[in-house]
């Protein structure tokens, strides 16, 4: 019998790789978005859900469970992204990310806990960041988003254990996707202080999504999870450069550590 696997935030990006690819090897997909209407999409179903709403998530994980009776696996890609120094940085767009990249997870997980906890088996795939494990000047909120994500996925694996269901953590590095027109941006003005160098940044920013690799990477990754019996909890994907920065972290100084990121935010 086919796996049944949903996926949010599977209109682009990442989201819409791991689907069509999942959908290509036989798997029965279910994906959500916010307006579903806004795309071409025929390969998998593609349902209205945002998951900043819990009337939406509890609606959306009804329906499936009323045609196919179990989810077996959820895969928490929707997000958000979000720049901008941390000074100016409103409250509003911190909550907002948050309620996205945290909270809305955090639900969509607890709605399909009890489906498969019945089943006494299910997979819950969160997509993090590798910025979860550090964090870089002006991403900072997106950066804590993710790095809270990570733990919140260590915990469920721990207490969802005796249940025979698997947690796990993948985090991609930069891929090509248009992330870039759909983040945040919250810096107040142009008069800022931080103004030149929040501008270098971007740009870098930009530059790294647009030399990156296609996000198939992070769908074939996800494909062997899926038929992996006993997962890691912590997966790394993307360019070597930014998986060693991790290992580094580890190894040189804070301020040695600090110095290469500056660099690398600008570059």
């Amino acid at each position: 019998m086919s796996k049944v696997i949903l996926i949010t935030g599977a209109s682009s990006g990442i989201g819409k790789s791991i689907s069509l690819f999942l959908t290509s090897k036989g798997y029965k997909v279910y994906g959500t978005c916010r307006n579903p209407n806004k795309y071409d999409i025929s390969e998998y179903a593609l349902l209205k859900c945002d998951i900043t709403s819990s009337v939406e998530i509890k609606k959306t994980i009804k329906y499936i469970l009323s045609i196919e009776n179990r989810i077996d696996v959820l895969i928490n890609n929707a997000g958000i992204g979000i720049t901008g120094p941390l000074e100016e940085t409103s409250e509003t767009d911190i909550k907002s990310a948050f309620q996205t990249n945290l909270l809305g997870p955090i639900a969509i997980i607890k709605e399909c806990i009890p489906s498969m906890r019945e089943n006494n088996t299910g997979l819950i795939i969160n997509i993090t960041s590798v910025l979860g494990y550090f964090g870089i000047p002006f991403r900072g909120i997106y950066c804590a988003t993710k790095s809270s994500l990570e733990i919140i996925g260590e915990v469920f694996s721990m207490e969802l254990k005796k249940f025979n269901i698997n947690v796990v953590n993948v985090a991609p590095g930069d891929f090509k996707t248009d992330i870039a027109l759909r983040r945040i941006d919250s810096k107040s003005n142009n008069l800022s202080y931080y103004t030149d160098d929040y501008s270098k940044s971007l740009k870098s920013a930009n530059k790294h999504v647009e030399n990156a690799s296609n996000p198939d990477l992070v769908s074939k990754l996800i494909y062997k999870i899926i038929n992996t019996k006993n997962p890691k909890i912590h997966y790394k994907v993307g360019q070597f450069i930014q998986k060693f920065s991790i290992v580094l972290k580890n190894i040189l100084s804070d301020r040695l550590y600090e110095k290469i990121l500056l660099y690398y935010s600008k570059n």
